[in-house]
C-alpha cells in the first residue's frame, strides 16, 4: 500500500514531525544539563504524543485512501482481508 500524503495533511504530518523534533532535542539538552527529572519526562511525554499523533494521522491518511482504492476498484492484487491485516498491525504498532 502506497501512502500519499499531500496539502493539508502533509503539511500537519509534517508539523507534528518537527515539533517532536524539537521535544527531543529539548529533553537531549534537558538531560545534558541535569535538568529536573520531573520536567524531562513531562517533555518527553509530549513529544511522544507529537510522535504518536503524526502516526495517527498517517494512519487515518491510509486508511481513508486505502477505502478509496477498494471502492473505486484498484487493489494492487491485496484482497479485503489482507489489507485489514495490515491496517491492523500497523494501529498496534502505535498502541
Amino acid at each position: 500500500m502506497e501512502l500519499e500524503l499531500a496539502g493539508a495533511d502533509l503539511k500537519a504530518v509534517l508539523n507534528r514531525l518537527r515539533r517532536a523534533q524539537g521535544q527531543i532535542s529539548g529533553v537531549i539538552r534537558m538531560i545534558e544539563e541535569g535538568r529536573d527529572c520531573e520536567d524531562v519526562v513531562t517533555q518527553l511525554a509530549a513529544a511522544s504524543h507529537a510522535l504518536d499523533r503524526a502516526g495517527f494521522a498517517i494512519i487515518a491518511t491510509g486508511l481513508q485512501q486505502c477505502v478509496t482504492g477498494i471502492e473505486s476498484g484498484r487493489k494492487s492484487g491485496e484482497d479485503s482481508e489482507q489489507m485489514r491485516e495490515r491496517l491492523e498491525k500497523l494501529f498496534l504498532s502505535l498502541a
